[in-house]
């Protein structure tokens, strides 16, 4: 089997491990990123994570923390695919000879490649998610946008295609990118930085579990520490009315959370989000590795 078909196959275990890990924390996080901003003198609706946790339960039970997730998975293996396709071509574009290890700025710039890549599958993807994940928190805050209830992730599609055409599908596509392109510079990045550090050099084929694990979580952790705001922007234009909408763009949406919330508004749901990247990115780098590695 050629590097290509490895990438193809290792990635979407890959993906699918991350996304069974970490649904549950993404669905939290977008849940305190759409919440209204309080009227003066009243409470938020939800007081934290893990106030919105409590709520979820109470009103939908487990199955409410995995809701949204049909469409991630419906494309995991489409996503993870380009994702590690793209890096694993990159990788051999930019290798000096076959085989040869590659720096730490040399994956960064795979990494950065590759989120340009996903990008496109990103966005739908996302919107789809945000919109399923969002419409309990905006139920009852008055916006045009709790008019509709969606019933799954086509029902969404649907209700998009009907009101904005295919060009709706891809709203917040510049902040997706901009989520994308240096999150993914990080991540890869510094997973490779932390197993060349362990490894005591640039030949890491040796590591173990332990250390994909470990350098995972924490290029996960990168990728969110580094474009954390972006994706708060992302998701609150995402889940903004296409007929009235309140923001006009990634800039206008910056700065209306800005000017409401304080900068304390653009870390809404940093917590979750977070909490989800070590467990989740770790999974889906020890699975990749794990499955391209059993298959030669």
């Amino acid at each position: 089997m050629g590097d290509v078909g490895k990438d193809l196959i290792a990635g979407t275990v890959g993906g699918a491990a991350q996304l069974i890990v970490g649904h549950p924390f993404d669905t939290i996080k977008v849940k305190l990123q759409s919440q209204p901003t309080p009227l003066p003198g009243q409470a938020p609706r939800y007081s934290g994570a893990i106030d919105a946790v409590r709520q979820t339960m109470a009103a939908e039970g487990p199955r409410g923390l995995f809701k949204g997730m049909g469409a991630p998975l419906a494309t995991v293996a489409a996503f993870n695919a380009v994702l590690f396709t793209v890096r694993g071509q990159m990788e051999a574009f930019l290798r000096s000879e076959p085989g040869a290890p590659l720096t730490v700025g040399q994956q960064t710039t795979c990494g950065a490649g590759a989120g340009v890549a996903v990008s496109f599958l990103a966005c739908p993807t996302e919107l789809i998610k945000c919109r399923l994940q969002a419409q309990g928190t905006l139920a009852g805050a008055g916006t045009a946008a709790v008019a509709v209830k969606y019933g799954g992730p086509l029902d969404v599609a649907k209700h998009v295609l009907s009101e904005a055409g295919t060009r709706g599908l891809f709203k917040g596509l510049v902040p997706t990118l901009a989520r994308e392109v240096p999150g993914n510079a990080a991540m890869f990045g510094v997973y490779e930085a932390v197993k060349q550090f362990i490894a005591g050099g640039q030949d890491t084929s040796k590591l173990g579990r332990g250390s994909c694990i470990l350098a995972g979580g924490i290029g996960g952790a990168c990728f969110w520490g580094a474009v954390y705001p972006t994706d708060v922007v992302k998701s609150v234009i995402q889940i903004d009315d296409y007929k009235a909408p309140r923001y006009s763009g990634s800039i206008n949406a910056f700065k209306k959370i800005v000017a409401t919330e304080g900068v304390k508004g653009l870390y809404k749901g940093f917590g979750p989000a977070m909490g989800r990247s070590v467990p989740a990115n770790a999974a889906c780098f020890l699975a990749y590795e794990m499955t391209r590695s059993s298959l030669g």
